[in-house]
């Protein structure tokens, strides 16, 4: 007997090439917005009503991302028989794309290119430089999960020290992290921080958790790397830090206003303030987790979760709807 799963967007040839090769054969696959009533696990990052309903043998929702979107968080808590799962693929990806805001901000990378641009070599005369030595400094990373375990040896490259604050504090260190601490530590471990990266989720426990208070406690010059999302840090904090030098640069891949439609993808300011008017700040429009390879990484993720599920073993990354993440 063959498992069914449904994915509610149909990949391109080559990325459904690449999940069919590393299934089992037992596994059967269709794609499209409609889902069969045979479906046993359903792949959609926002699924709909009709789509949960479609089938009476749905047990699985796998989210095929990181994160949960509020709209599927709360839909899915109200069918707590069905579990959800979502994908780490693009783990290295937005680790990388971390250390690349983490070094753009620091050496000022973007204003010196704009200069330059402009056939303006002043700013090479600039003294004292407002670049910023990474070597020897401390990195402080707020979410220790896929991506920031990735993120903290990149950092260990550099030859930064690394502190890291995970809900879930490992009984054995993993030798990358120098130390590793629960969530009621951030107070005093930001003294101890040159740049803080968030690469947390979004939740309750989240919300807002840096503030004006928190970016004062980091160590002069600081800086702040955001690539988890936009409203642990709370906006209005962030820029007058940034404005006024409190903090002394920052890289954000994550914002606080989306496009709602098509249309307003080409006029929608990514805040509710002026960011794009600071030389200390790098700007990404939340593309941290893509690169050319990320399609391929998605199947191939899919896939390992539904070999699992194919030989009942325990299916990886559950999502705890409770914790929101």
């Amino acid at each position: 007997m063959s498992l069914h799963a449904h994915l509610t967007y149909p990949p391109d040839d080559e990325s459904m090439a690449i999940l069919q090769s590393q299934l089992e054969d037992a596994i059967t696959i269709t794609a499209g917005e409609v889902v069969t009533e045979t479906t046993e696990i359903l792949v959609a990052g926002r699924p709909t009503e009709v789509q949960l309903l479609a089938s009476p043998n749905l047990r699985t929702l796998i989210v095929p991302f990181a994160g949960i979107p509020d709209s599927t968080h709360d839909l899915m808590s109200r069918y707590p028989q069905i579990s959800v799962h979502n994908l780490h693929h693009n783990a290295d990806v937005v680790a990388e794309a971390a250390l690349m805001l983490l070094l753009a901000a620091a050496k000022f990378t973007v204003p010196f290119d704009q200069s330059l641009r402009r056939h303006d070599w002043s700013k090479r005369y600039q003294q004292p430089s407002p670049a910023v030595l990474l070597a020897g400094k401390t990195a402080l990373i707020l979410g220790y999960g896929a991506i920031g375990q990735r993120l903290a040896r990149l950092c260990r490259g550099l030859e930064m020290n690394v502190l890291a604050i995970r809900r879930r504090v490992p009984e054995a260190s993993d030798g990358v992290a120098q130390e590793v601490h629960a969530p009621d530590a951030l107070h005093a471990l930001l003294p101890r921080a040159h740049a803080l990266i968030v690469a947390s989720p979004h939740t309750s426990e989240t919300d807002g958790l840096i503030g004006a208070e928190e970016l004062r406690l980091l160590q002069p010059p600081s800086l702040l790397v955001n690539i988890g999302r936009g409203p642990v840090v709370q906006q209005r904090a962030l820029y007058e830090a940034l404005a006024d030098g409190t903090l002394h640069a920052a890289g954000l891949d994550v914002w606080y206003n989306y496009p709602a439609e098509r249309s307003a993808r080409s006029n929608t300011p990514p805040a509710d303030f002026p960011f794009h008017q600071l030389d200390n700040v790098v700007l990404s429009p939340h593309r941290g987790g893509m690169a050319s390879e990320t399609e391929h990484l998605r199947m191939s993720h899919t896939a390992a979760l539904l070999n699992a599920a194919e030989r009942d073993e325990p299916m990886p990354n559950p999502v705890n709807l409770q914790l929101g993440y």
